[in-house]
């Protein structure tokens, strides 16, 4: 029998999402258009132009794809990808290895670069890898690794990419509008991100960006996509500059209101000023996490300000205490995933639940629970 769904409203301060501002909400509400209409195409150039301040990026391909982050990175790897071609694929987490499935199941020969959980990729490696197979024609990396809260060099490891004649596809699904990210400066061909981490929106975008050198790429393959639905060379179609739209899909409207919005929200902030503010927020978060004796297990140097990995308390069921933060305080944070399952948890300081008094509910909430279940 049907009845209304009202949720409670919870903190959401795990891997993503993260707590949506009531404008970001509100602009979800606004009339729905029809996805060629004149005022929604209007909205569309907009939406790309706040996406190439937030990458700060020039790139004509600056769009969100019509789907959650995995499309964005099944988009990269499929229109930069055809079967036989190689990659090299840093893993250092649970993503890395997720972009190693994806490539395989395109027919790529993968070159895989693993890193120890908890530590940033290992550029040494990645070079001596690419010295040893010339072929390589795709560099693939996280950039901030949400299964395990480390940040990697990827100004340094595009760099190599060029250097070897390679094209570089980055993660940056928790990165994007949390922590210094310069697509044009760094020289990244290819990138992704999601909707629903340091911007704030709603799940169910992802923003991505390519190169001229990419788009070249893409125009020149020899085999189509097996994805007509993310097919670049079918979607520039649709979301191209000034000449007539041709129909793609029946693009999601109204989340595309709501990322306008969590873009416009990150331009008067200002990039820089928001990538401060999650540094601070890191900051007063590690300062209270000290206070109930609870360690990071990432290197400080390597740490994402935006997704805290810590050590559960040792002894307890960190289940349960996760359990009833939810139930208790209405606080949500994040397990371990692969090799941190059960004894780790992910904080997440992103987008609007990266203020002072999100973290101290946090912390004030961890302080509770922890110690009923210590007692």
């Amino acid at each position: 029998m049907y009845s209304r769904f009202e949720p409670v409203p919870r903190l959401l301060m795990g891997p993503g999402p993260s707590s949506v501002p009531n404008r970001v909400l509100e602009a979800l509400s606004r009339p729905t258009l029809g996805h060629l209409d004149p005022q929604f195409i209007q909205l569309m150039d907009e939406v790309k132009a706040l996406l190439q301040n937030a990458f700060k990026t020039t790139n004509e391909l600056t769009i969100p794809i019509s789907a959650p982050g995995s499309a964005g990175m099944e988009t990269c790897f499929m229109n930069l990808l055809e079967r036989g071609d190689e990659v090299l694929i840093a893993v250092n987490g649970v993503f890395g290895a997720r972009m190693v499935e994806v490539a395989e199941r395109i027919g790529a020969v993968v070159h895989r670069v693993d890193s120890p959980w908890g530590t940033t990729v290992d550029v040494a490696e990645v070079k001596s890898v690419l010295e040893a197979h010339p072929a390589t024609s795709v560099v693939a990396f996280v950039h901030a690794e949400t299964s395990t809260g480390v940040r990697s060099d990827a100004q340094t490891l595009c760099q190599l990419a060029r250097e070897h004649g390679c094209l570089s596809l980055v993660d940056a699904v928790t990165s994007l509008g949390g922590i210094e990210l310069r697509v044009d400066e760094w020289g990244i061909d290819a990138i992704y991100s999601g909707s629903q981490k340091c911007l704030s929106c709603v799940p169910g975008l992802s923003p991505v960006s390519f190169s001229d050198r990419a788009v070249e790429r893409i125009r020149q393959r020899k085999t189509r996509p097996n994805s007509r639905f993310l097919d670049l060379t079918l979607v520039m179609d649709y979301w191209g500059g000034s000449k007539k739209r041709a129909y793609h899909h029946t693009a999601p409207v109204n989340a595309i209101y709501a990322l306008h919005e969590s873009l416009g929200m990150l331009a008067e902030e200002g990039l820089e000023q928001a990538w401060t503010r999650h540094q601070r927020g890191h900051e007063r978060l590690a300062a209270g996490l000290a206070d109930l004796s609870l360690d990071f297990i990432v290197k400080e140097e390597w740490r994402l300000p935006q997704l805290n990995a810590v050590h559960a308390p040792g002894g307890l069921d960190e289940a349960a205490i996760r359990q009833e933060l939810l139930e208790r305080h209405a606080l949500e944070i994040g397990a371990g995933l692969g090799q941190f399952a059960g004894h780790a948890w992910r904080i997440g300081l992103m987008g609007h639940s990266c203020r002072d008094e999100s973290i101290d509910t946090c912390l004030n909430a961890l302080e509770d629970v922890i110690s009923r279940h210590s007692g």
